[in-house]
């Protein structure tokens, strides 16, 4: 294995995830939410609007249903043969299952686990902090993968990114 032959991904991305989700929760304890319910975002503050039983079944049916989506996706990688790793060389290009509709259903489900968390957590402010998470792992940990399987599998790598999205 050569250094070339694997994406150069920043950190790994479930590390980049979870940094992110911590950092909304402890400026939430650090007392973020008086400034939020004064900025007009109470509603966000106070449970997401809803009853903590409903929030329990929102926040598990996201955790659960992003969790699913990883493991069937990250299960064609072992299936086939390749790493799930992107500090580890891919050897088989997939396009099949969850893969014929997002060219990255592992860091949708993520996201959706991430919600989830978010919501049992009841943190509005790690809430908020997914969209520079995406950025990130939309710049720093897919753009450098896709610039490595274009390099690696060529036109059938092209073909399938103009076929399917990046994200849904």
């Amino acid at each position: 294995m050569t250094k070339s032959d694997i994406p150069g991904v920043i950190a790994p991305p479930p590390v980049i995830y979870l940094g992110f989700l911590l950092l909304g929760w402890g400026l939430a304890e650090l007392g973020a939410r008086p400034e939020a319910v004064e900025a007009g975002l109470g509603w966000l503050a106070a449970g997401f609007g809803l009853e903590l039983p409903v929030r329990r079944g929102v926040a598990l049916t996201l955790i659960v249903g992003g969790l699913l989506l990883d493991g069937m996706a990250a299960g064609l990688f072992r299936r086939r043969g390749t790493a799930v790793e992107p500090w580890k060389p891919s050897t088989v290009l997939i396009n099949e299952g969850p893969y014929r509709f997002s060219r990255n259903p592992i860091y949708v489900g993520f996201a959706v686990t991430y919600v989830g968390l978010t919501v049992a957590m009841d943190s509005w402010v790690a809430l908020l902090l997914l969209l520079p998470c995406l950025a990130v792992i939309d710049r720093f940990v897919i753009a450098r993968e896709e610039r490595y399987l274009a390099a690696k599998f060529g036109a059938p790598y092209e073909a399938y990114r103009q076929k399917v999205r990046r994200w849904l």
